[in-house]
């Protein structure tokens, strides 16, 4: 079959009038904020059903094709009796009644194999296509997006919710479709046989479908609950194994263990509430059908001892009760699967639909090639995180580095500097003023266009799950082997690589965790030198390393900024004291800037910090009495 995959880009639900974001206040609308449950939940699979028409269509024919052969079997049965099995009838007669039985039993075994091939292979088609959709979409999203939601919920949505869809799509649907058919199918064979008794039957059943539509209403309520509560059990663990030497250190196990229970517990407390829930739904449909349909059985068996119908008849009838009654039996035990999987459905399409803060230009800029540094200017910025909207993070910064120059951002903690290089990153963008790199408006640029001339080194340096090779390549995946290796030695990470013995196929750990923070720091700048940026942003990119590993680095730092713009978050004054222009932070406002002997006569804050960390340097490296 073919396997077509849905655009997530182009996602019809992508093109829908998106939620209210707070876009005035640059907030999102949260996964966890649950709405409330609508009936029409599973609709938002239709995007992802819709490429697979001709799968759905084949998968559709069989299922029919397999009820109605179902179908068939009680009237070949009628036949066997009245036929096969009266007096007058010859060994033939039977042998050929028995023949049409195995032929039914061979017809229904055929569709039936094609039914759970077709439709368990549109199961795990659309769940994948599901799964990447949202992984895609996530991946997408601004910081702002990572603020309000936790990590291992959205983990939970892409494992737990969308392994319910697919059992759903790829099973109980199927079945409660099959059964919904052969249901109906041997109602209309039992009005058909006996109308004014099955009419009063179908009455019964009616009134059985009010209470059950009530009580599954509470059970999807119920079903949504369950899979929140799991998504937070999934949240803590996420978060705690991520920061497992930090528990350790505190030794904390008790306590987080103990976190993990109460999520667990409450999980289980509301999964059992759906559970019961459900048990009684099942039960009421199954107590409630059957003892209508025993009912018109038993009227059906009184009419063939007053000699009104024939055995056959009986036998007939007899088998359609059954189907009917397993069929609603089916469907009973399907809907509740319907239902936790529309809960999960909702979950997933509110994680679709929500929206980043930073669009994408309408008519994005056309950009020269770049081969030199960039000019970078910021013009009377101002900006609000969404999640602190009390208190600015920068308030009227405006400052402009030429192109090819080597700047630097003071100041003390919280100053604002990281927030200039979140902006500049267009991971937010600020409430007012103007970000221009070459006279261009970062707004006017595609994403993909501006990250892709800037170069970042942060404070605490991200390694992949992979070998060290493939951790430097990521600055540039199509860069040769020989780059690669050129890289790591400019940024002096060669030095251990080649030590181990795997050397460069080294495996790394789950976030660098087998090698130390100095390494890990070299290897963040060797990818950040493969990616060769016109712009290249360092946050405190030495701070992991020590001394003759800075001094080293360093150095190599100085060598990948020539012909490109830099800008230095930076607390130690010493490694920037001949940038320029030094840009001097304080509470989210540039309050100096210029180079570093201008700063020290003009005795303001730069001033202050320098004496202070020249002082404390000359102690520290002053011999003490002893």
């Amino acid at each position: 079959m073919p396997n077509p995959l849905p655009n997530p880009l182009h996602n019809p639900l992508h093109n829908a009038p998106p939620p209210h974001t707070g876009e005035a206040t640059g907030q999102h609308p949260t996964p966890t904020q649950a709405t409330k449950p609508s009936a029409t939940g599973l609709l938002g699979l239709v995007p992802f059903i819709r490429p697979y028409t001709l799968e759905v269509s084949l998968a559709g024919l069989f299922l029919i094709l397999a009820a109605a052969t179902t179908l068939c079997f009680p009237w070949a049965l009628r036949q066997l009796i009245d036929q096969g099995l009266s007096a007058s009838a010859s060994r033939e007669t039977l042998a050929w009644e028995f023949f049409q039985l195995f032929w039914v039993s061979c017809a229904l075994a055929f569709f039936s194999s094609a039914r759970f091939y077709s439709v368990s292979w549109l199961g795990e088609r659309i769940t994948t296509d599901l799964r990447q959709a949202v992984y895609t979409h996530v991946l997408n999203q601004s910081p702002a997006f990572f603020e309000i939601t936790q990590t291992g919920e959205v983990l939970s949505r892409l494992s737990s919710d969308t392994t319910l869809v697919q059992t759903v799509v790829g099973s109980s649907l199927s079945m409660g479709l099959r059964n919904l058919v052969m249901g109906l199918g041997a109602l209309i064979m039992l009005v058909w046989t006996n109308p004014w008794l099955m009419l009063q039957v179908i009455a019964v059943l009616v009134v059985v479908v009010i209470p059950s539509v009530g009580m599954g209403r509470r059970v999807r309520k119920l079903s949504r609950a369950s899979q929140d509560r799991v998504a937070d059990t999934s949240a803590i663990a996420q978060e705690v194994l991520n920061a497992i030497p930090v528990v350790q250190s505190y030794t904390a196990e008790a306590r987080e263990s103990e976190r993990y229970k109460n999520a667990s517990t409450q999980a289980f407390k509301t999964a059992i509430r759906r559970v019961r829930a459900r048990s009684l739904l099942v039960g009421f449909i199954i107590t409630a059908t059957s003892g209508a349909l025993l009912w018109g059985l038993y009227k059906g068996a009184l009419a063939v001892m007053e000699g009104t119908t024939t055995a056959g008849v009986l036998g007939q009838t007899l088998v359609y009760v059954l189907l009917l009654a397993s069929a609603f039996a089916v469907l009973g035990e399907v809907y509740g699967d319907l239902l936790r999987a529309a809960g999960a459905t909702e979950r997933l399409i509110e994680l679709l639909n929500t929206r980043s803060s930073v669009k994408e230009p309408q008519s994005p800029a056309i950009l020269k090639l770049w081969h030199t540094g960039a000019h970078l200017e910021l013009k009377g910025v101002s900006f609000y995180y969404p999640s602190r909207l009390e208190r600015a993070a920068l308030k009227n910064v405006s400052f402009n580095v030429p192109s090819g120059h080597n700047a630097a951002l003071v100041g003390p903690s919280g100053a604002g500097k990281t927030s200039v290089f979140s902006l500049l990153l267009r991971f937010y963008d600020p409430q007012e003023g103007e970000i221009e790199l070459d006279g261009v408006p970062i707004k006017s640029m595609r994403l993909r266009d501006l990250r892709e001339r800037i170069g970042l080194v942060p404070q605490d340096p991200v390694i992949f799950s992979t070998s060290a090779y493939e951790n430097i390549l990521y600055g540039n995946p199509s860069a040769s082997k020989a780059q690669v290796l050129a890289a790591a030695k400019a940024a002096f990470a060669d030095e251990f690589i080649e030590q181990w013995p795997a050397g460069y196929d080294t495996f790394l750990g789950e976030r660098g965790v087998r090698i130390s923070g100095g390494q890990r720091q070299r290897i963040a700048i060797a990818r950040a030198i493969l990616k060769n940026p016109p712009l290249l942003l360092l946050d405190e990119a030495t701070s992991a390393l020590d001394a003759n590993s800075e001094r080293m680095v360093q150095a190599a730092l100085e060598r990948a900024m020539q012909d490109r713009t830099t800008l230095v978050i930076a607390h130690r004054l010493a490694t920037v004291k001949k940038a320029s222009p030094l840009l001097v932070l304080e509470n989210g406002q540039l309050v100096e800037q210029g180079e570093h002997e201008t700063l020290v006569a003009q005795q303001g804050l730069y001033a202050k910090l320098a004496k202070l960390q020249f002082q404390e340097m000359q102690a520290f490296t002053e011999p003490q009495p002893l």
